[in-house]
């Protein structure tokens, strides 16, 4: 594996970093997290597919004739969840911090598949449809801030990127799943076998979830964090694949235990309030608090949560007649994403970087947005007739767009979020970055079945507004982030300026002395306990 790996990621950590910490370990424990990203992916997918079923409309009562009040009842259907997914990601900061990444990534499976269950039995009734998704919201919401951290704290440095990427990678998949399932289901089941089915599987991602990371082991920055040293030694050992005196495993054990110990000369033991004070009166934290809250809300301006949740609306709009040929074509859409996503984490985000991405993803996303709106509205598609050449490229637009979106946006904000905090800070940014995009998610989920019926004919202002998104985000990512790849996490800090407090600690290695002698008290106490 390492060999492939030196082949396709091109940074300075791969060069030098030794073979053996490339195991499977590392990618066992990515995946077993990242399904409850799938778990978001999957929902999307599922309830944008649902709520089109001729079996669901007549079900939920969604067969109106009124455009505005079918589009208010089918936003509220499907923003629930967003809300729901905004207050577990404030309420899984504190949870982590105190009891661990892994038992609240299981805590937040068993939500998520109550929620599926509410959602599959609700029989018609709103209410538990609404109860059920807002349960699962919870849960999908959780998983998004303690994810990245736990696949960002176990990663080695030089496929950190490829590795913290793979929540995205593992949210296009389940939707690709999903489109196609919903497929499946409008051409061989009738009835409300039609949405039932599809409802109920979207539980799958979360037992996967629960059940994997029952085998996992908790985060060896947490352990250290939490002064369980041999743990965190263990750990890091066994995820490394490395003996225990290796010079490697030593200076990643001593740089984990060199910043805990400078954050607690700085700040002292954390509440809740000092870390507040921490992270927006020291300059260089309120800095990458700010641009994790702004690049969070950028990626749901793109609009691409947008035509996710509405891919089969928005095909029908652009001239694909039938809910199959629809849902066909948003299957066509889920594979297009997932190609896209696995060549960026392949190639692109630890040997491109972060920051180019990001770039390149906004410029191209920019160009199909607006060539679809200006389509819809200087030559919109015309019922019983053939789509025109300029349809079907705004068709191929769609899918450019999605492969732009996953080039970048998608997945690199993920990365930049989890691995530019300071340590202590991290679960708070990530968690503010998470509720963040959910609030955001909320707001398109909810907006856009009205957009596209009253933003001019076809909803063509509705893909202006975002390519202007688009534009706008091009010069924010230019003037303000810059590049992390292949910088290990204990040296964010310089990347952003250390805070002026740290260089008045000590002097010529002092502080190194200090934390190498913490560590070993630390340890030796440890080995009492055990004794």
């Amino acid at each position: 594996m390492s060999s492939v790996l030196r082949h396709i990621v091109k940074n300075d950590a791969m060069k030098t970093d030794p073979d053996e910490i490339y195991g499977w370990r590392v990618y066992l424990l990515a995946c077993s997290a990242c399904f409850g990203a799938m778990s978001f992916g999957w929902d999307s997918g599922v309830i944008g597919g649902v709520i089109n079923l001729d079996s669901f409309i007549v079900a939920y009562g969604l067969g109106s004739k009124d455009d505005v009040a079918t589009a208010n009842l089918q936003g509220n259907i499907v923003s629930v969840l967003q809300a729901g997914c905004f207050a577990g990601s404030l309420a899984a900061y504190p949870l982590t911090d105190a009891f661990g990444r892994r038992p609240c990534l299981m805590a937040a499976a068993l939500f998520t598949l109550s929620g599926v269950a509410m959602q599959a039995a609700a029989s018609g009734l709103l209410e538990p449809m609404y109860i059920g998704r807002f349960i699962s919201g919870l849960g999908v919401g959780a998983s998004s801030v303690i994810n990245p951290i736990y696949v960002t704290e176990n990663a080695p440095r030089a496929i950190r990127g490829l590795l913290t990427g793979m929540y995205q990678m593992f949210i296009v998949l389940g939707g690709m799943i999903a489109f196609w399932g919903n497929y499946a289901v409008s051409v061989h089941l009738t009835g409300p076998k039609q949405y039932i089915v599809p409802l109920a599987i979207q539980g799958l991602p979360a037992l996967l979830l629960f059940s994997l990371m029952a085998i996992c082991n908790e985060s060896p920055r947490y352990l250290a964090r939490k002064d369980r040293w041999e743990e965190a030694r263990a750990v890091l050992t066994r995820i490394r694949h490395l003996p225990v005196d290796h010079p490697y495993l030593q200076d990643e054990f001593q740089e984990i235990a060199d910043q805990l110990d400078q954050e607690r000369r700085l700040i002292g033991e954390a509440t809740f309030w000092s870390l507040q004070k921490e992270m927006w009166l020291v300059p260089t934290n309120r800095k990458r608090a700010i641009l994790s809250i702004v690049l969070m809300i950028c990626q749901q301006m793109t609009g691409t949560n947008a035509i996710n949740v509405y891919a089969p609306q928005i095909f029908k709009n652009l001239g694909i007649t039938g809910t199959s040929n629809s849902l066909l074509s948003t299957g066509v859409y889920g594979i297009v994403k997932v190609v896209a996503c696995g060549l960026f984490l392949l190639f692109m985000a630890d040997s491109l970087g972060r920051r180019r991405s990001l770039l390149v993803s906004s410029v191209g996303q920019a160009f199909c947005m607006f060539y679809i709106g200006l389509y819809v509205r200087i030559s919109p598609p015309v019922d019983g007739q053939p789509v025109p050449g300029a349809g079907y490229f705004a068709l191929v637009c769609i899918f450019i767009f999605a492969a732009f979106f996953q080039f970048g946006w998608g997945p690199a904000c993920w990365i930049l979020v989890s691995e530019i905090p300071a340590a202590r800070l991290r679960p708070m940014n990530v968690a503010l970055a998470a509720a963040t995009q959910w609030l955001f998610n909320f707001v398109v989920a909810r907006a856009v079945p009205n957009m596209l019926a009253t933003v001019g004919a076809h909803g063509y202002g509705t893909y202006l507004i975002f390519g202007s998104f688009c534009v706008c985000m091009f010069f924010f990512v230019w003037f303000f982030i810059p590049e992390t790849k292949g910088i290990s996490l204990e040296n964010m800090d310089q990347l952003f300026g250390v805070p002026e407090e740290s260089k008045l600690e000590g002097t010529h290695g002092a502080k190194h002395d200090v934390s190498k002698v913490e560590v070993e008290e630390h340890s030796n106490r440890s080995d009492n306990k055990s004794v």
